[in-house]
Formats: C-alpha cells, sequence, structure tokens
C-alpha cells in the first residue's frame, strides 16, 4: 500500500562524511527535509561538544540581529522578504556575517548614545526655558513688582518663635531655587515640603502645557516648574534634599530680570543648534536602520541554516583518526536514492574527493511514522495526530477521514444557507491561501481557522448536501419538484391550524419524493417533529453502524500486513461477527421495516402494524416472545425471524469467550512449546510494539527481547474484550449525537426565524423597510455568531469524538512517534513562531 493508506518504509542509515564535506553535506540534506538524525552523544554535555564555539557565535549573531530587529520595528521601517530562502553560508562566509552584524551593532549603539545624550540635553534646556518664562511671572505678578512680592513672603515666612520674640518685619533676603518635577508627584511633593520645612517654606507652581520626552525610553511626561522660596541655609539644604528624594530636576535662575533675559536667549539659541543636529543624527540612524531591513530576513536565515547545521554536526561521531564524521538516522526507504545525490552535491560543494557512505543497518528499534502530506492532506492528518500518532506501518485513518469527517458533520449540521456560509468562508481562504500564508501572524484562533481551509470547505459543501435532503434552508424548505401531497384542507387552515397532521390515507400520491423531502412537511405542524425525529434517529443509528464496521474491516488489514494470523482469527472475526450479528442486524431490520410496512391502512402491513425496532432488538436479546400485535397485524416482519434472531444473539455470545480466551491460551500453548521464544504469527500486539514478524523495522523485524508476562497478556486481553463488547452498545448509542444535535440545529435556526426575522417581514411601509433592514442585520449576526460558528464548533467536537473514540478505537493503537526530519524550512518556521511570540 501507499503511504497515504499506511506510514512510509524507514530504514536506519549509518551515513560516514570527511569532515571537510561534513557541513557541506548537512547543509543538502537540511534543504531536502528527509534525515531524522540520532544522537549518538547522549551523554555528552551540551557544552564539552565539539562545534560549541560555531554554536555560541551563531547564538552571539542572532542577537545582534534581534537587536537590529528591534530598532526596526521601533522606527516601523518595514522589512524587506522575498520569500526566497538562501542558502546556508559557508563556514569561511561566517567571518563576514560576524564583523558585518559588529559593524552595524557598534555604529547604531553609538548613535543611539549620541540621540540620548542630545535628547538629553535638549530636554535640560527646553525645562530651562520653562522655568525662565514660568518663573518671570512668578517675581512680576502685578504692577506691584518684585519689592511688593517679596514683601508679602516675608511677613508669611517670619517663624512663629520671631513673632513671639517681637521681632520686627524689616526688610529681609529670602534665597529660592526653581526645577522641574513630574506633574503627578507635585502634591506627595507639596505636603513632604510643608511637613519637613513646618510651613516655612513658600512654593509656588505651573503647568507645563506640552509633554515633554523622556530621552531613555521616548516616552511622553508631564511636568511642571516650581520655585521655592525660604529664609536661612538651613532651609536650603532641608528643601534641596526632598528635590532630591522626589527626583525633581534643579536649575540655576538669576535673581536679576536682565540676567534671566540674557539666559532665555542663549537656552533658545542652543535648543535651535540641538534641534539640528539631532534631525542630522536621526536622518543617520534611519539611514543605517533602512539598509539593514533589506538584508535581515535573509540574514536571519542565514544564521539560524548554520546554526542548525552545527547543531547537527554536534549528533555525530568522530572516528579515531578525527577525519571522519559518524552519524546514524532514520530515512524513508523511498527516498534512499534521493538522499544519496544531496551527499554528492555537498561534497562536490565541498571539493571532497572522498564520496560519502550510506549504510542501512539492521535494527529492532521501532522506526519513526512518517506520513507524507500535502497542503489539502495536512489538516485531516493533523486530526489523527492530535489523538495519537500511528504506530509504525499501522493503518492511517486520515484518508478514509477526509471523507468520513465532513459528512458526519454534515448530518448534524445540515442546512443549505449555513452550510453555504461555510463553504465560501473556507473557499475565500482557499482561493486567498498565498497571501493570507504571507501575512503571518501569531493570532491563534485565526491560524486555526486558516489551517482548517479545507475541512471548513469540504465541511460546508457536505452540509449543502444534507441540506439539500433535509430540505432545509435556514429552517425554510425549497420548492423544487413541487409537492406530493394533496390538501383537502384551505389555505387559511393550512396556515393557522397548529394541530394539522398530514394523512397518507387521503392526501399521499404514493410515488416517493424525487430527491430530499418533500416541503409539504414545513407545514405538518403537528407531526412534522415526529416525522423528523423517527428519520433522523434512523439514520444515525445506521451511519453509526456502518462506520463502526468499517472500523472492524480496518483491523483486517492492520492483521493481514503484520500477518497477525492469530489476531486475525481470534479477534478480527469474532469482533466483525458479533457487530454484524446485533447491530447490523438491527440496521436490517430498519430498511425491512421501511420497505415492508406503508403508512397506508392495507393490513397486515400498515404503519399500524408495524412493530418498533427497539423493542424487537430488546425482546431479541433477552429471548423475549413479542406482545400480541394488533388484529390483522403479523407479529413478525418476516418469516422465520424468532429462530434467526435466537441464533444470532447465540453466536454472538459466543463471541464473547473466543475473544477473550483464545489468543491468550495459544500464546501460552506456543510458549510451553517453544520454551523460549513464541511461534510465528502467536504474538501478541503488547509483544511487538504493535509491528509483528512480518513487519520491517529498518531492514529487520521482529519481537522484542523481553516477553510480555502471561498475567499481563490475559489481563491486556480481557480489558479489550470487555472494552469492545460494551463498547459496541455505547458506541451505537453515541451514534444518536447526529440525531440529537441535527434537531437542535433545525430548531433553533426556526426559532431565529420565527422569533426575530418574521417580525420584520410583517412590517410595511417605508418604516417596515427600515425595521426589516435592522432586524435582518439583528438576524443575520445571531445566524453567523450562534448557528454557524457556536453549533458548528459544537458539530465539529461532537465529529472529533465520533472518529477517536467510536471508529479508531476499532482498529487504531495510535503509540508511535512522529518522524522528524531535519529541515531548514521548519526550523526557520520555528524561530520566526517564536520571534513573533517574543
Amino acid at each position: 500500500m501507499g503511504s497515504l493508506f499506511r506510514s512510509e518504509e524507514m530504514a536506519l542509515c549509518q551515513l560516514f562524511l570527511q569532515s571537510e564535506a561534513a557541513y557541506a553535506c548537512v547543509s543538502e540534506l537540511g534543504e531536502l527535509g528527509l534525515v531524522q538524525f540520532r544522537d549518538l552523544n547522549p551523554d555528552v554535555n551540551a557544552f564539552q561538544r565539539k562545534f560549541v564555539n560555531e554554536v555560541r557565535r551563531c547564538d552571539e549573531m542572532e542577537r545582534k540581529l534581534r537587536y537590529l530587529e528591534k530598532e526596526i520595528k521601533k522606527d516601523g521601517i518595514p522589512m524587506l522578504d522575498t520569500g526566497e530562502s538562501p542558502e546556508a553560508p559557508q563556514p569561511r562566509e561566517m567571518i563576514d556575517l560576524e564583523a558585518t552584524f559588529e559593524k552595524l551593532e557598534n555604529e547604531l549603539r553609538e548613535v543611539n548614545q549620541n540621540a540620548e545624550a542630545l535628547k538629553r540635553n535638549f530636554l535640560e534646556l527646553t525645562e530651562l526655558k520653562h522655568i525662565l518664562r514660568k518663573t518671570q511671572v512668578f517675581f512680576d505678578e502685578q504692577e506691584g513688582g518684585v519689592n511688593q512680592t517679596t514683601e508679602s513672603m516675608t511677613r508669611a515666612l517670619i517663624t512663629d518663635e520671631a513673632r513671639s520674640a517681637g521681632a520686627s518685619m524689616g526688610p529681609v533676603q529670602l534665597g529660592f531655587v526653581a526645577g522641574v518635577i513630574l506633574r503627578e508627584r507635585l502634591p506627595a511633593f507639596e505636603r513632604m515640603l510643608w511637613r519637613a520645612c513646618r510651613g516655612n517654606v513658600f512654593l509656588r507652581q505651573a503647568m507645563i502645557e506640552t509633554p515633554l520626552e523622556d530621552p531613555t525610553n521616548g516616552d511622553q511626561v508631564h511636568k511642571s516648574v516650581f520655585i521655592i522660596f525660604f529664609q536661612g541655609d538651613q532651609l536650603k539644604t532641608r528643601v534641596k534634599k526632598i528635590c532630591e528624594g522626589f527626583r525633581a530636576t534643579l536649575y540655576p535662575c538669576p535673581e536679576a530680570p536682565a540676567d534671566r533675559r540674557e539666559m532665555a536667549m542663549g537656552v533658545m539659541t542652543r535648543i535651535e543648534d540641538l534641534n539640528t543636529v539631532l534631525g542630522q543624527t536621526q536622518d543617520h540612524r534611519h539611514r543605517v536602520l533602512v539598509a539593514a531591513a533589506k538584508n535581515l530576513k535573509n540574514w536571519f536565515v542565514k544564521v539560524r541554516k548554520i546554526k542548525a547545521i552545527y547543531h547537527t554536526l554536534n549528533l555525530f561521531n568522530l572516528d579515531v583518526t578525527q577525519k571522519c564524521l559518524i552519524a546514524e538516522c532514520w530515512v524513508p526507504l523511498l527516498d534512499i536514492e534521493t538522499i544519496q545525490l544531496a551527499l554528492r552535491r555537498g561534497t562536490e560543494k565541498s571539493g571532497s574527493s572522498v564520496p560519502p557512505i550510506l549504510n542501512r543497518m539492521q535494527t529492532f528499534e521501532n522506526p519513526p511514522t512518517y506520513n507524507r502530506t500535502n497542503k489539502f492532506t495536512k489538516a485531516f492528518q493533523a486530526l489523527i495526530d492530535a489523538y495519537g500518532v500511528a504506530s509504525y506501518r499501522e493503518m492511517n485513518p486520515a484518508p478514509y477521514t477526509i471523507i468520513t469527517f465532513p459528512f458526519l458533520f454534515a448530518v448534524m449540521f445540515g442546512d443549505l444557507g449555513h452550510g453555504a456560509i461555510m463553504a465560501l468562508f473556507g473557499l475565500w481562504m482557499i482561493r486567498k491561501e498565498k497571501g493570507l500564508a504571507a501575512q503571518k501572524t501569531d493570532n491563534e484562533i485565526w491560524n486555526i481557522f486558516f489551517g482548517g481551509r479545507y475541512i471548513i470547505f469540504l465541511m460546508g459543501v457536505f452540509s449543502m448536501y444534507t441540506g439539500l435532503i433535509y430540505n432545509d434552508i435556514f429552517s425554510k424548505s425549497l420548492n423544487i419538484f413541487g409537492s406530493h401531497w394533496h390538501m383537502s384542507y384551505n389555505k387559511s387552515t393550512v396556515l393557522e391550524n397548529k394541530y394539522l397532521q398530514l394523512n397518507p390515507n387521503g392526501d399521499y400520491e404514493g410515488d416517493p419524493y424525487p430527491f430530499g423531502m418533500d416541503p409539504i412537511w414545513q407545514v405538518a405542524g403537528a407531526n412534522k417533529i415526529i416525522f423528523h425525529n423517527a428519520y433522523k434517529m434512523k439514520i444515525s443509528i445506521i451511519f453509526g453502524v456502518i462506520h463502526m464496521v468499517f472500523g472492524v474491516v480496518m483491523s483486517w488489514h492492520n492483521h493481514t500486513y503484520f500477518r497477525n494470523r492469530i489476531s486475525m482469527l481470534y479477534e478480527f472475526i469474532p469482533q466483525l461477527v458479533f457487530l454484524l450479528l446485533l447491530f447490523f442486524y438491527m440496521v436490517l431490520l430498519m430498511f425491512i421495516k421501511w420497505i415492508k410496512f406503508a403508512a397506508t391502512n392495507a393490513k397486515p402491513y400498515s404503519e399500524a402494524c408495524a412493530p418498533s425496532i427497539l423493542i424487537t432488538f430488546i425482546d431479541m436479546v433477552l429471548f423475549n416472545t413479542p406482545k400480541s400485535p394488533p388484529e390483522h397485524c403479523e407479529t413478525y416482519m418476516f418469516f422465520g425471524q424468532h429462530f434467526i434472531q435466537v441464533l444470532f444473539v447465540l453466536v454472538a455470545v459466543g463471541c464473547i469467550p473466543v475473544m477473550l480466551l483464545a489468543k491468550p491460551l495459544l500464546i501460552m500453548q506456543a510458549r510451553k512449546q517453544a520454551n523460549v521464544q513464541p511461534i510465528a504469527g502467536a504474538t501478541s500486539d503488547a509483544e511487538t510494539g504493535g509491528v509483528s514478524n512480518g513487519g520491517s523495522h529498518g531492514g529487520g523485524g521482529g519481537p522484542h527481547e523481553e516477553e510480555e508476562e502471561l498475567s499481563e497478556i490475559f489481563i491486556h486481553q480481557s480489558i479489550h474484550t470487555i472494552e469492545y463488547v460494551l463498547g459496541s452498545v455505547s458506541h451505537t448509542a453515541s451514534y444518536l449525537r447526529l440525531w440529537a444535535l441535527s434537531l437542535a440545529h433545525a430548531q433553533l435556526a426556526e426559532v431565529l426565524w420565527t422569533m426575530v426575522l418574521s417580525i420584520g417581514l410583517k412590517q410595511e411601509g417605508w418604516l417596515g423597510g427600515v425595521i426589516l433592514t435592522c432586524v435582518f442585520a439583528f438576524w443575520a449576526i445571531l445566524t453567523v455568531g450562534i448557528l454557524v460558528l457556536m453549533e458548528g464548533l459544537s458539530a465539529f467536537l461532537h465529529t472529533l469524538r465520533l472518529h477517536w473514540v467510536e471508529f479508531q478505537s476499532k482498529f487504531y493503537k495510535g503509540q508511535g512517534y512522529a518522524f522528524q526530519p531535519f529541515s531548514f524550512d521548519a526550523i526557520i518556521e520555528n524561530g520566526a513562531a517564536s520571534a513573533e511570540a517574543e
């Protein structure tokens, strides 16, 4: 079988590379992305490996590139991204890259330091400018001038002790300090001055209207100018300490008006000069960053490739001559020739004359699981791997899930209108996938939607199909083929009578509707829900049993491939017989009932004579005799039904001990005969790790050295049997979620139509048009938000559960580990994603 239905056959290979060619060969393998290397130095510390210095150099280059990226983003400069992936540079090119990054970092840091110093000087001059302006107002408030103000301040600042001593109020020389403080600190600053100086200072403050730029981080801050008058050196010292504690900046302010004017003119001149120098500095910084932005993406790719190569080389071993590197790797068997060609290209690039050697090894280890995917199958494979990675060469459910997943979803979500919305959204993402993929974002919800665009599109298309089958579009019906019912009531009775029922004896023509449901059921208020309930319940059981039977058949393919004859005879056959004789027989009864019994009064095959499938099944399992049917009706649906049912139950019950005991007993017998090794084909899945003697383990296969204890085999088989028998009942009932969610979705859509949109449709006139527009918008929002998104998510999760539990449990173990090749594409993508997250 191809890799679509099973994972790729893998081989464990040993690789010999000359030291001078190892870098180029690993680089070619990284571009190819088909080789998973094993660590041959698991006990060696990461700091003691051969190429640790090269890895450190790459880390340092990455740090410098992240610094450049941060500065580029800070200035809002777009980074050129051609989408191309340059090849990994040769080791000798690392020196040039390091020199380039070192030069750019030093130049940028020097420019930033100069710009910060200039901005700090500019801030100081700007604050001094505001101080000189504001304090001029303090010194010269009104026409009274400085003397009147000083006299009032002096009077205010005379201490209580001076008053009590009878001090005179003659002219006193006051000192003052002026500065700038953050506006939010001003109230606390004022309170502290009052308390610490006991009210013996005089504070005046004024806000600076325009915010100032903080040179350290570029934030805009709001500040205020203040001036503090005091008397004596002791208060001066105390005031300066308080200013220092509140991180207020003090500036010199002359007392004489002429000196203040002269200083203000000098400050304005220096500010103009600083503006010119700052502009030139910013232009130079911008030019450096623009030049770096053109190559930054390519530099990141190159450095990450170099780092990945040296990380991989650290997994290799050196031979005794120190001239050859030895590696072990898992490779897909079909790609060995492609890998050998890549190794030859790497050897030619390095100029080495010694060709690399790739030898296939024999091993009993379980190989990794590798399923080839494309952009269409990738999302479906991700759904399977989320449950568990398939065991090596186990049947892969993903190809079948492409059909069954959207179909079971559509059974629950069936609505032509809602399905169309979902399909159009998926189609839009598919048509625009290149542009949307280029717009990389860390929005996790959007990434999930975009990654599952093909699933969304198929779910929408299948929902449109089931919507046509249900004849349901936004809770209304399509009258394409007319109706096969002739109503004997007038129009008003049909529209107004809530208890109206369709009568098949007089109103039905007798011919089946060409496609889907007859639209007449839309107005059959009384028995519409009864009809839909019975119909959807039965098809849920039918689809569920078929789905489970298909899962059991898939286990036959596993047993056949792994040549596990005992599991095929004593697990697969009893499981299939048990499921067919009980639950598939119940499905057959449904079809027999649909075909044999009509909705007319023609006894003994009328609807009144039709037995209940559920009661029939319960009587069958309990060996009960059916109750006497109504007059002119038959007890059974067909001749010999009672004998067949008894036989089916007995055979099904007889399959249980076969599933429970046959396989462990045969394994025990085989061990007694062989004493040490079990016979071929008689190993359990637990003994072989999911791969029997027939499977290929990189060129060889076989059981593990340590056998599982017989007691554990009996316990494992008992659990497996009980789980299957009880699960057959619970899993069949679990498929009734198809019926329940389908009814719930249809009823919710009808509620939205009846209670929201129909209100707007009943309005008339121009006002009715306005009301209808508003009501329609509200209805559309509820439809998309509740019925499409929330109901769609609910149906998606229920469908996922049906596949993981009810379907895959029949054949899928999912105990493998994923193939993770050394791939530059994956490394660069992960590196870019982590950088965006930071």
